[in-house]
């Protein structure tokens, strides 16, 4: 490791432009797209601002940890698929809930009653061809000027990056899945 002496001056100069809502997209292969996700949501809360999360992968019954800790904050999260895994062969009614599901989370950034709102896997249904990049794309260009949105998942569409604000791409260094350690309570879920 290089020891490296702290900057003594601000290595920025302020900005100067507007203040308004922006797009944030969590992609890449590596763990911790969601989790930024909903450090962004706790943060937001913290602050007495109203957050919506929607994930697009998760049944509604889904009780994770996640779930549970929103539940006691106050903070509302909806599972909207139906827990699609490689080996579902229901392909169709996952794609249908994708679609009734992206129309309730269209709903809620437009409203303009969120000050944040996460779309938390949301890259899985697009790029399995369930939702409708086009309309996706327009629904953030049109959305009320304060209303933050979060996009989670891998392989975001190029498309997705270009209108996008702030995009982190989380890549895989080393996961404890690939030495054959399995998921864990607590950590995945």
């Amino acid at each position: 490791m290089e020891i490296e002496t702290p900057p003594s001056a601000k290595p920025y100069e302020k900005p100067e432009g507007e203040r308004r809502g922006i797009v944030i997209v969590n992609t890449g292969d590596g763990k911790g797209k969601s989790t930024a996700a909903f450090g962004l949501a706790l943060r937001a809360h913290g602050r007495g601002k109203p957050v919506k999360v929607w994930q697009f992968m998760k049944a509604p019954s889904a009780l994770l940890g996640e779930h549970r800790m929103f539940e006691q904050l106050g903070i509302p999260i909806e599972g909207l698929g139906d827990g699609f895994g490689w080996k579902d062969q229901h392909l169709e009614q996952s794609g249908q809930l994708a679609r009734d599901g992206w129309l309730k989370a269209k709903a809620s950034i437009l409203s303009g009653d969120y000050f944040l709102v996460v779309l938390d896997e949301i890259t899985c249904p697009l790029i399995c061809g369930w939702l409708p990049l086009d309309d996706v794309l327009v629904t953030l260009r049109e959305r009320p000027k304060q209303v933050h949105v979060v996009l989670t998942g891998r392989r975001c569409p190029p498309e997705l990056i270009e209108l996008a604000d702030t995009v982190t791409e989380m890549q895989m260094v080393k996961h404890a899945f690939t030495a054959g350690i399995p998921t864990q309570r607590g950590i995945e879920d």
